[in-house]
């Protein structure tokens, strides 16, 4: 443990001018004596770590000192080589350079950790298309995806409700979705407006001729954007409630039939009846997809409202008792 503590006081130390034994006790979680004692560990080891004494003092490194890559453990480096999606970075048109960094950070390694790589690779992958669908990848992307690694300001046509709108885009991030790719982006000159676009609708990109960057927004959290839109947009497609009877068997299956948001908010108001099933509001997209995904459970559920949703179970339990007989 605590040589594994040496090693961050030493990148940290890489990576700034000086730092306080303050806050290096803080960043490091221990006693400002505790640094002390690292400090001379460190020293004595051949670590040219020196202490500035005075009000403004702190720890620094001296002469240019910068620590290797071979301090890997092997966990560590099989962990670095499964860092990218080798899919993904190949949509983007980032293979070749994810390629060299790859043979850059093997060739700093130590022989006994070369293997790393191929290790790694053959115990996990990740493939992030659903089921059934042929993944294609958009022709745009990989002009996209440069602009969001330098900051460009973007012009793009793209296809809504069967028309066509211009926008000028600031690039924030992408987003692989099943197979489909997103783009989260603000529109120029709205602070406050992030919006979701289908990269696979967008007609054209066009960097403008000044070749504008624009400023980040230091605030903005991909992954969080992405989780607070996916639970809007899956709210928003919720136009309809029915209600339901289930089994214990069909309340443990329905969030894999209608989904989690659904699902979740019914659950949460459901209502024990005296044979053990209990009764939820199910807030659905329309009646035709909840009859899709509630035939799904077949005896598990019970359609109590509305009426003329309740009828199509009837005719289909008929039909399947004719078949069955």
């Amino acid at each position: 443990m605590r040589a594994a503590r040496l090693i961050k006081m030493v990148l940290l130390l890489q990576s700034r001018p000086s730092m306080t034994a303050a806050e290096l006790g803080r960043e490091l979680e221990v006693s400002e004596r505790t640094v002390t004692r690292d400090a001379q560990a460190l020293s004595e080891a051949g670590v040219p770590v020196y202490a500035d004494r005075g009000r403004a003092g702190g720890y620094r490194l001296i002469g240019g000192y910068r620590t290797r890559l071979t301090g890997l453990a092997r966990g560590e480096a099989e962990a670095l080589f499964l860092s990218g999606v080798p899919g993904a970075l190949r949509e983007m048109g980032l293979d070749d350079a994810a390629s060299a960094a790859r043979l850059k950070v093997s060739a700093a390694l130590l022989p006994s950790l070369r293997d790393a790589s191929r290790t790694a690779a053959q115990r996990f992958h990740l493939d992030a298309p659903g089921w059934f669908h042929e993944p294609r990848t958009p022709e745009l992307l990989p002009s996209i995806a440069e602009a969001v690694w330098d900051d460009l300001v973007l012009r793009v046509s793209y296809g809504r409700q069967g028309s066509v709108v211009e926008r000028e885009l600031e690039p924030y991030g992408l987003v692989l979705k099943a197979g489909v790719w997103y783009l989260a982006a603000r529109v120029r000159d709205d602070a406050r407006d992030f919006r979701v676009y289908r990269i696979d609708r967008i007609e054209s990109v066009a960097v403008p001729a000044d070749a504008r960057r624009f400023e980040r927004d230091e605030e903005f959290e991909l992954p969080a954007f992405w989780a607070e839109r996916a639970e809007e947009f899956a709210r928003a497609i919720l136009r309809a409630e029915v209600v339901v009877r289930l089994t214990a068997s069909g309340v443990r299956q329905l969030p894999y039939v209608t989904g989690q948001v659904s699902a979740r908010e019914a659950l949460a108001t459901a209502g024990a009846e005296a044979d053990g099933r209990v009764t939820v509001t199910l807030p659905v997209e329309s009646e035709d997809v909840a009859y899709t995904q509630l035939m799904t459970l077949g005896p598990e559920a019970e359609v109590v409202a509305p009426d003329a949703l309740r009828e199509r179970f009837v005719a289909a339990a008929r039909r399947m008792g004719g078949w069955y007989g």
